[in-house]
Formats: structure tokens, C-alpha cells, sequence
């Protein structure tokens, strides 16, 4: 990195290409790269993270730019600088008017001049009390785990771009005001040493700084630099205190995506520390009240920076965060929604789904959250599916084509039952209309978990299981399909297929006689372990989805004898339970796929890829899936 930011330095003063000035042993960087000097340090800081933790520089991966001048552009104000440029409104067509036409034109013309003089004076004290800049940049602006100064740097840029024509004056007071109001941390001091210069570097690239002294409306470098030793600090967000005595007004983020339990896993004694951050983050407290109320399950520390970064910042302070989709509707993250949505002003999220290919090599969903702090009652709008090309620097963030929906909070109540997750929406808006049918359909009906449920008895509900073999920890009692030999079927994900006609079976060697020798499906199909059955037939689905495959709920009626791999998720249900489809329909395999035909329903499977929080098949998620069996049954008695 240090070698990167002095060859940098050295282009700005040489004018030279960065990639001469190189070290002959550095490797070849693509063209892309090159044009941003910035975002290579950004990619250098996450491969060094990644290392540092113990984690594959595979799973490193920097925010794009454009990614971040898009949340950027979504909170921007006005620029000042840009008001005499606009051109005075024409009026020699107002004198074909008839007279009450031409007076009432006349006369809206004049209140806008006015409207207009009055808003302006306005911004202009703003300015004058360090709360926003000329070039339209609420202040103090803050990042809680800068990185590699990625938002400050592309701010910097904006701000550079509009003063590029400004009165020398004007732009050098304008650039202190900016700089001075950054607020930066970071838990790595090597992270905060690189965003200091880089930030540096940014605005001496955009012509806001000298790399010597002052001059021609730049501020000189020691000045800056003295600002950046002020405005970037090390220190630990989540555990520790805000260092800067204002509070911001806005702040962007895009912390680790991190969990708990994967931090440290290079170091020797990782696990200690480990369980050191973890008591730390769940005992620490601020004024006798505990500073994460969120914490639950596999925690993320994405999570624990949203709800802190709430904290920091002054009331009805703009919070813009970037995080995994997976947050809008994954169970362990209900109680940081309500949060948002009881105590702060959660009113707008951006979704971009896994197939946009966001960040390069991986497959994750993403979205970006705008919550204002301390400030209920606001209305949630959903932009969603976002595109990469979507992705805009015009104001707003993003292209007018994206969808928007205001998600209603009875019906966003009702259908969630509230959780506050929120739902995928198709683009097309044919498709959007039915899936918004379906829902409203759907959100009446018991869920298959309820007590209420006409599966359910007075004493036992229905619950939903992972299979009871891990075939990781058991691969040695796991073999190839081997035909005539004495062995139990072992049935994964992979063994759930769809016929032509749609219907849904179990496509393993044991049952269908004519598939291939090398097929996925006689591999590891073979369970060579212990023969105890533990469960007779039984209704299971797929756990993990392909995330191309077109339906979501793959549910069959498996017979006895068969193992269950954890790639497969299986209903447990009670003796009692049982007896009442034996009653119903005769024996339980027929009471069995009666219930398997009613999962594989159509609106069933919209349902749950409009709740899907990735790829697995949670056992939650199908628990609460609604059906309302007592009036179906109440049909086929009638």
C-alpha cells in the first residue's frame, strides 16, 4: 500500500502514468484500475484485512465506485455555486396572452424569484454555520469503518467538480469547510494512515490541495494535512467513544461484513478473542442502558454498526448504509428492523439482487439502507430490483426505471406478522401486481407452525427439521450408489427434480432405475452407516436452492428407511398428528402427499421466494408458511 500511495504521489507530480513509476516486480493491473488510483488502495486495504483475520483474500471485495456515488448522490444537496448559472426564464411569449392570463403568469413568476431568494438565504446560513458546504454536502459527514476513505475520497471528487469553474476565494473556503467537518474512524491504524493519504491525494487530484504551499484557491499541504491528523482517527466504533465533539449530520458506511465468530480465525488465539468481543459487545452500556439491543444469533458486526451509528449521529442525522440483502428478511435480523422502523425513520431501501454480480466473484445480494435517526413515523419506500446500470451520480442515486413501492404499515404489518421483513418485488409490473396478490391472499391464512393450524393438536404443532446427517462430519459412511448391495438411500438436495408436467419427485438411484453412472444424483447417495430408523415416511424439501432454479419449494413424500442429508429440511410430525391424515385419507402416504400436493402450490412457491433471504430453505421460513388446511379439508369432506 505504501508502495502504491508513493508511486501515486509521484504521477501527480510528474504528470507520468502511475504503472511507470512502479517497482519492476509489481504484477500488471488492469486498465480499469489504473484510471482510479483510489480504488486500488481500496482493493490493497481489503486483501490486507482479510489476511490480517485469517479469512481467503478470495472473500476481499472493495466497493465499487460508481456503487458509491450512487449512495452518495441519493443524499447530495443542491450546489449554491450553481444559482446565477441558470438562465432567466423567457418571456416574450407572455404578451400574446389574453391579460387575466398574462397578469396570473406574471405574478407566479414573481413568487418563484421570491420563493427562490428566500431558500437560498436560507442554504446560505447553513453554510455560514459549517452545516452543509456551497457544493451541496451536509456536514459534519461521517464514517464509522471508513477503510480506505472511499466515500470521503468520492465527496472530495464531487466537490472538486463543481468548484472547478468557482471564484479561487470561494473554493479554497468552501474546501476547508469540507475537510475540517470529515469525520473518519477506523479499528486499523493502518487503515487510517492510508485514508489520510488518500484523502490528500484525492483533493490534490481535483485540484482542492497543494502538494506544496497554498495557491490558485488550493489549500497548501501542511494545512491540510494537520486538518486530516484531526478529522481521521483510529479508534473502535463499536466499542468505544465518538472522538469528535459534533455530532454528525450525516454519515456513510459500508462496515464489515463479519461475523462474530469468523474475526480472528488466523490468530493463534483466536477463540479466546473471540469470546472476549463477543462478552464485551453484549455487556457494554451508556448511561445504565446496553449500547447493542440487537445482538442475536450468528451476529454480524454490519448489524452492530448500524444500530451504533444511529447513535452517533445527531438527531434527524441521515445514516446512508450498505449492507447484505439478507437484513430485510433473515429471522436473526428482525429485532434491527424493528428498530428501525419503532424508533428510527427507516424510509428508503435499494435492493440489488445476487445475479447484478455487485461486488465481482461474489454472489451476495445487497442493499442500501436511508434511516433517520431518532425520527419515527417516516414512510418506507422500496426501490427495487436495482441494476448495476441503474446506478447513477444524478441526484437521487439511481434511474427513474427503477420500481419504487411504499411499503403501507397495516399491510406491511399484516403480511409479516411484524417482522418488518421486506419483500421481493418483480421489475416487471404485471408480475408485481400478482405478487402483490398473493401476499394479501396469503397473510389471512394460519401458518403452518401456528397452533391453529389444522395440522396442529391440542398439545403439538407442527416443526420443521434439518436432515439428520451432516455430510461433511459423515463422509466416510457415505459412498456412490452401488446397485444390489445392502445399504439405505441417502437422499440430498440434489435427488429433488421436476418432471415436465411440473410435478416434483425424488430422483435418486434407489427409485428411478435409468440414471447415468457419473450423475450427480449416485453420488453420496448411499448411507453405509448405522441402520437404526429413526423415522418412518415422512414429507421433506430442498434446503439449498440454485440460485438460477426456477421454483423455490421442492417438497416430497420420502419413504421409510431413507437417510436425510442437512441439505434437505424435513416436517416432524406428531403421532397424533398423523392419525388425523390416516383418517382422513385412508393410510399416511396418501394423507402425505395430499399435504406434499397443497406445499407445491404455485402461490405457496411465490410466497416464499418473495420472503427468501438467500439461498436456504430456512426452517423458520417454512413454518411460517400459510395454509389453510381446515378449509381445504372442509372442501373435500363437502
Amino acid at each position: 500500500m505504501q508502495i502504491w500511495v508513493e508511486a501515486w504521489e509521484k504521477s501527480l507530480r510528474t504528470f507520468k502514468p502511475i504503472a511507470s513509476l512502479l517497482p519492476d516486480d509489481w504484477p500488471t493491473l488492469p486498465a480499469n484500475l489504473l484510471t482510479d488510483p483510489g480504488h486500488v488502495l481500496d482493493h490493497l486495504l481489503a486483501r490486507y484485512d482479510a489476511e490480517s483475520d485469517g479469512r481467503s483474500a478470495r472473500g476481499a471485495h472493495a466497493t465499487p465506485p460508481r456503487f458509491a456515488d450512487a449512495t452518495i448522490s441519493s443524499e447530495i444537496l443542491e450546489s449554491l455555486t450553481e444559482i446565477d448559472k441558470t438562465p432567466e426564464p423567457q418571456n416574450h411569449q407572455i404578451a400574446n396572452l389574453p391579460p387575466a392570463f398574462r397578469a396570473k403568469v406574471q405574478q407566479m413568476q414573481i413568487k418563484n424569484v421570491v420563493d427562490d431568494k428566500v431558500d437560498n438565504e436560507e442554504e446560505q446560513r447553513k453554510v455560514d454555520k459549517n452545516q452543509r458546504t456551497v457544493s451541496g454536502i451536509l456536514l459534519p459527514v461521517a464514517d464509522s469503518a471508513c477503510g480506505a476513505g472511499l466515500f470521503h475520497a468520492r465527496l472530495i471528487r464531487r466537490h472538486g467538480e463543481i468548484h472547478s469553474e468557482s471564484d479561487a476565494e470561494l473554493k479554497l473556503e468552501d474546501t476547508r469547510r469540507l475537510l475540517n467537518n470529515f469525520q473518519l474512524m477506523d479499528v486499523s491504524e493502518i487503515a487510517v494512515e492510508m485514508t489520510r493519504t488518500r484523502l490528500l491525494l484525492e483533493a490534490c487530484r481535483f485540484g482542492l490541495v497543494s502538494l506544496d504551499e497554498q495557491r490558485d484557491g488550493k489549500l497548501g499541504r501542511v494545512e491540510a494535512e494537520e486538518i486530516l491528523s484531526k478529522t481521521v482517527k483510529q479508534g473502535d466504533t463499536l466499542l468505544g467513544d465518538w472522538p469528535f465533539e459534533d455530532k454528525p449530520k450525516l454519515m456513510f458506511a459500508d462496515p464489515p461484513w463479519l461475523r462474530i465468530k469468523d474475526r480472528f480465525r488466523g490468530k493463534e488465539d483466536g477463540s479466546d478473542l473471540r469470546k472476549e468481543l463477543g462478552s464485551q459487545l453484549r455487556e457494554i452500556s451508556d448511561d445504565g442502558k446496553l449500547r447493542f439491543s440487537t445482538m442475536r444469533g450468528n451476529v454480524n458486526l454490519y448489524r452492530l454498526f448500524i444500530e451504533r451509528g444511529l447513535q452517533i449521529l445527531d438527531k434527524g442525522g441521515r445514516l446512508r448504509i450498505i449492507t447484505p440483502d439478507s437484513l430485510l428478511r433473515e429471522q436473526s435480523s428482525k429485532p434491527l428492523r424493528r428498530l428501525l422502523v419503532k424508533e428510527h425513520g427507516w424510509h428508503q431501501v435499494w435492493s440489488i439482487e445476487e445475479s447484478n454480480l455487485l461486488y465481482p466473484g461474489m454472489t451476495q445480494g445487497v442493499c442500501v439502507l436511508g434511516v433517520i435517526s431518532s425520527e419515527n413515523g417516516c414512510e418506507l419506500k422500496l426501490r427495487s430490483p436495482v441494476t448495476k446500470s441503474d446506478l447513477t451520480r444524478e441526484k437521487g442515486g439511481l434511474s427513474k426505471k427503477v420500481p419504487a413501492f411504499v411499503l403501507e404499515e397495516n399491510r406491511w404489518t399484516h403480511w409479516t406478522k411484524g417482522s418488518w421483513a421486506i419483500p421481493r418485488l418483480p421489475r416487471d409490473p404485471i408480475e408485481r401486481k400478482h405478487t402483490l396478490k398473493v401476499l394479501d391472499e396469503l397473510a389471512d391464512k394460519p401458518r403452518l407452525g401456528d397452533s391453529n393450524n389444522w395440522l396442529a393438536t391440542e398439545n403439538h404443532t407442527v416443526r420443521v427439521r434439518v436432515g439428520e446427517i451432516d455430510q461433511t462430519n459423515h463422509s466416510k459412511s457415505l459412498s456412490a450408489w452401488v446397485k444390489g448391495k445392502k445399504a439405505r438411500p441417502f437422499i440430498r438436495g440434489v435427488h429433488f427434480s421436476e418432471s415436465e408436467n411440473g410435478n416434483i419427485f425424488v430422483r435418486h438411484p434407489a427409485f428411478v432405475k435409468n440414471i447415468p453412472s457419473r450423475a450427480n444424483e449416485r453420488q453420496l447417495s448411499m448411507w453405509l452407516g448405522g441402520n437404526d430408523s429413526q423415522y418412518g415416511m415422512r414429507l421433506a424439501c430442498q434446503a439449498i436452492v440454485n440460485a438460477h432454479q426456477e421454483r423455490r419449494l421442492r417438497w416430497a413424500v420420502i419413504p421409510q428407511g431413507c437417510v436425510l442429508g442437512n441439505s434437505v429440511n424435513h416436517i416432524e410430525l406428531h403421532n397424533d398428528i398423523e392419525e388425523k391424515l390416516i383418517v382422513n385419507h385412508g393410510n399416511l402416504e396418501s394423507g402425505l402427499q395430499w399435504l406434499c400436493d397443497h406445499l407445491n402450490s404455485d402461490n405457496l412457491d411465490e410466497w416464499a421466494r418473495t420472503w427468501s433471504a438467500n439461498n436456504n430453505v430456512n426452517n423458520y421460513e417454512l413454518e411460517m408458511l400459510p395454509l389453510d388446511l381446515m378449509a381445504i379439508n372442509a372442501e373435500i369432506t363437502h
